[in-house]
């Protein structure tokens, strides 16, 4: 009686371990990721939001913030999480 229970069980965990490492545990490295990214943004960084919109880091505010200049002397400020992609990285100054 009891090892008909454990094998109506053994699908069961082995589809949770199957969704496990097919879904689970690429979404949280892909969310590890995009927190490593944005916690590295500097100023001149040119960066695509998730609405869409691209432009450069010119600073970095405590608060999540970000201030972004779209155009020539459009700034606009922007949560740094939803920053979607780093288009192209400035280089860190050197000491």
């Amino acid at each position: 009686m009891d090892g008909s229970a454990v094998a109506q069980f053994v699908p069961l965990i082995l589809i949770f371990g199957i969704m496990y490492f097919l879904l689970i545990r690429p979404q949280q490295k892909k969310v590890k990721e995009h927190q490593k990214m944005v916690s590295a943004l500097r100023r001149g960084d040119q960066i695509v939001t998730q609405g869409g919109l691209i432009g450069k880091v010119v600073k970095v505010k405590e608060g999540g913030e970000v201030e972004v200049e779209i155009a020539e002397g459009v700034k606009v400020r922007v949560i740094q999480s939803t920053v979607a992609q780093v288009l192209s990285k400035t280089e860190p100054a050197e000491s």
